[in-house]
This record gives structure tokens, sequence and C-alpha cells, in this order.
């Protein structure tokens, strides 16, 4: 948690708002993939990567 308040505050200071959506893309695709690794659309998701 300390680590993503430090991220977040060196994204504010040194204003490079450009790395925000680059998180949080990457972030929402690491989601998808833990909560369907058990379901049965599993193997449709890994051909996407």
């Amino acid at each position: 948690m300390k680590d993503l308040l430090e991220l977040l505050q060196f994204i504010q200071d040194r204003k490079v708002y450009w790395i925000a959506p680059i998180i949080i893309i990457t972030l929402l695709i690491g989601v998808i993939i833990f909560y369907s690794s058990g379901s049965a659309i599993a193997p449709f998701i890994y051909t996407l990567f």
C-alpha cells in the first residue's frame, strides 16, 4: 500500500500523467486474468495474450 501511495505521489509531483493509464490498464488485465483463471472462459482469455 505504501508503494502505491509513493507511486501516485511520484506521478503527481513529476507531472507524468501519461503513466497513469498504462498502470490502470495493466492492473485491469491482471485482475481479469486472476479472476478468470478458474472459470470456463480462461482458455479464451489466455489466447488473447
